[in-house]
């Protein structure tokens, strides 16, 4: 079961329940081999590509593009997924050192904080991609009006703010733990919070239903019924209008939801899964629970790294921008004498909805 903070917490496998005050319990490291170093090459690959991919579109879609409101808003989920891969060496060493920490007590309320806040930014932005998708299509005057850059960067800070609200109480139970053995574990502990074993036992179980609830419905569900809701409401009008611009318009987002609910759906279904049936996990069916975790969290993280390649493979412009800039970024390296330049365009009005979306 979970114990230890934040959305990477997901692959936690050394459970913990509380004992004597602040001591702890340790359960042993029970996940299967093949497992464990499949999860360990997955992390690997998703570091690697998502670092690697979302640089790029940060770079791509902040420096060589036109600054539009979808360009922000795949930015700002370039950003998200790009925090949490470049915190992946880390889990990585936790796994591989089976559970235990070496970072010291301040990485690892950050690191797993930093995993909590892209579980909820990510999905909070593609929702709000989908509600601009569809104002664009159902009102589109005034969207032509009112759908400014300006708006965009304003409202794209909500889905940060409230991200790391709901990131924010496993942030302050997590902390670090040395057993009489000599090794650290980053764990949360409740121990602060009640007098007695009885008491510690219950606020965890209250603590971790909650986060468990809160993640399934505000960080899944509702998000995704909104899209739901968006993309049946574009559906009815593209049908009655054809509007075969609009639909084509669509497709960069359609694959971003597909990969996202695709890849984190069997997460959040074993995490309320391991939410409801919480106490008969220490009853041993944890390790076959620990099994499905380690599973499914390996798939959800490496939606991570799946964005750049849809962005490349889908999004026209994006690719040929790509391409064009790599050459001539290199091409004004090598130059001896190189003018001022200016590659970089901003605009403080978007155009028009369907040019932004084949920009992506």
């Amino acid at each position: 079961m979970e114990t230890s903070a934040g959305g990477a917490d997901k692959m936690e496998t050394n459970d913990s329940i509380p004992l004597h005050g602040s001591e702890l319990v340790f359960y042993d490291f029970t996940i299967s081999r093949v497992p464990w170093i499949l999860s360990l090459v997955v992390f690997s690959i998703t570091f690697f590509l998502g670092v690697l991919g979302n640089g790029l579109v940060i770079w791509v879609a902040g420096f060589r593009m036109p600054h539009t409101v979808t360009t922000i808003c795949y930015l700002n989920l370039a950003l998200a997924d790009f925090s949490f891969t470049a915190t992946l060496p880390f889990l990585l060493v936790k796994l591989a050192m089976k559970e235990k920490w070496p970072f010291g007590w301040f990485l690892c309320k950050l690191v797993h904080i930093v995993a909590d806040i892209n579980l909820f930014v990510s999905v909070f932005l593609i929702a709000v991609i989908a509600l601009d998708r569809c104002i664009c299509v159902l009102h589109p005057v005034w969207a032509q009006n009112h759908r400014t850059v300006n708006l965009a960067r304003k409202v794209v800070v909500g889905p940060w703010i409230l991200a790391l609200i709901l990131s924010l109480p496993p942030f302050f139970f997590s902390t670090t733990l040395r057993v009489p053995g000599g090794d650290e574990y980053c764990i949360l502990n409740f121990a602060s919070w009640a007098n007695t074993d009885e008491e510690i036992w219950d606020t965890a179980i209250t603590f971790i239903t909650a986060t468990g609830i809160i993640r399934f419905v505000i960080g899944f569900s509702m998000p995704m019924s909104i899209v739901a809701i968006c993309y049946g409401l574009v559906a009815v009008k593209i049908r009655r209008r054809a509007l075969v611009n609009s639909s084509r318009a669509l497709r960069v987002l359609k694959a971003v939801v597909a990969s996202f609910f695709i890849c984190w759906f069997p997460s959040h279904l074993v995490g309320l899964w391991g939410t409801i049936w919480f106490k008969e996990m220490f009853n041993g069916s944890y390790k076959i629970f620990n099994m499905f975790v380690c599973s499914t969290s390996s798939l959800a993280y490496f939606n991570s790294c799946l964005n750049p390649m849809l962005y490349v493979f889908m999004g026209q412009d994006f690719r040929e921008r790509l391409l064009h800039s790599l050459p001539s970024i290199l091409e004004r390296a090598l130059s001896e004498d190189s003018g001022p330049t200016s590659d970089t365009v901003t605009s403080s009005a978007s155009p028009p909805a369907d040019t932004e979306m084949k920009a992506i």
